[in-house]
């Protein structure tokens, strides 16, 4: 009785003892299984509502999540508002901030290291006041006769005011400015006060980038005149042929004078929040080489237009299309994880 009590002793306690290591075995398993699937933290991209930054964001985006694995998202707003929001670390990441529109408080987000610019997006950009062409030289093809034939610069506009006349006050002539919001919006309007334009014209603002597009399309495809604000890189530009009116020469002075003088070409800048170096230091790396131009973005943005489609569907069409360009951004590995999901 004693040797079979002793041995059911030792197999009960060699059972205990069995279920304990496989039980903090499987604990173990279970927290390193936890570990390496830890979700990486979510990446906030702005979208200030133009269609190539939400272009440029989408291709970024499709990197992100399908080659290094962070979720991402998006918030919308108005130029100055997202990039409050990259400052104060609501936005993580802004792919086409328009330097000169936002100084000086660019440049003093720069210097106070709440914001850190990782380089050029892309530099071969223009802005301003444009005509569609026709209005200059004609178009026989659609026996369009040049009705301004004499239009060159901004300060030509006092003469054609009639030519762009503002249907809801006949008495003066209309240029259709930036969508309200916008950073562009202010300067445009101090511009135009600065070349007393203000009184020869009413600035009329659209509701948004799309009402602005739709205003110039219809003029196009009627054949009549328009005159306003656009820029480049846009599908308007890839599209249509427009034309960008001279200005006085850009100067600092005279910049900061009111804007008395042409747009500078700009570099259209990639900036994140301070902490997205710690947060996502990899990300950091493929954004600091990824660089595009205005040829390229409006090729993608026309392609958008023409085949309706939206900037994720772009996207994946860059993505497939364009291997020489963006394989030069990420490592090979990254490169492969994206291509497999191309497939």
């Amino acid at each position: 009785m004693r040797k079979k009590g002793w041995i059911k002793f030792i197999s009960a306690l060699l059972a205990v003892g069995a279920a304990f290591l496989l039980g903090g075995c499987a604990a173990a398993n279970q927290n390193q299984q936890q570990t390496a699937g830890e979700q990486k933290p979510q990446l906030i991209f702005a979208d200030p509502q133009w269609d190539s930054v939400a272009f440029n964001n989408a291709v970024a985006q499709y990197i992100i999540e399908n080659g290094y694995g962070y979720p991402t998202d998006t918030t919308s707003g108005s130029s100055a508002i997202t990039f409050e929001g990259l400052v104060s670390g609501d936005i993580d990441i802004y792919m086409e901030v328009w330097t000169d529109n936002l100084q000086p408080k660019y440049g003093e987000d720069l210097k106070s290291g709440a914001i850190q610019e990782l380089g050029a997006n892309f530099s071969d950009n223009a802005q301003g006041l444009y005509v569609p062409t026709y209005l200059i030289k004609g178009d026989p093809a659609r026996d369009i006769e040049p009705l301004a034939p004499d239009l060159k610069s901004v300060q030509d506009l006092p003469k054609y005011r009639q030519l762009f006349k503002d249907p809801e006050d006949p008495s003066k002539g209309r240029i259709f400015g930036s969508p309200a919001g916008w950073e562009v919006d202010k300067i445009l309007q101090t511009k135009i006060k600065s070349y007393e334009l203000d009184k020869d014209y009413n600035y009329f603002s659209p509701g948004s980038d799309t009402a602005l597009a739709t205003s110039i399309t219809k003029a196009y495809e009627e054949g009549t005149p328009w005159l306003g604000y656009y820029w480049t890189p846009t599908w308007i530009m890839g599209k249509y042929d427009m034309t960008l009116l001279q200005d006085t020469p850009y100067s600092e002075e005279l910049w900061n004078d009111g804007y008395r003088c042409a747009f500078p070409s700009m570099n259209i800048t990639i900036a994140v929040n301070k902490h997205v170096p710690q947060k996502a230091p990899d990300v950091v790396e493929f954004l600091k080489k990824y660089q595009t131009n205005s040829e390229l973005l409006s090729g993608a943005l026309a392609y958008m237009q023409k085949n309706d489609v939206k900037v994720d569907r772009a996207a994946i069409w860059f993505l497939k299309n364009n291997e020489d360009i963006w394989t030069k951004w990420v490592p090979g590995d990254i490169a492969q994880n994206v291509k497999a999901t191309l497939k």
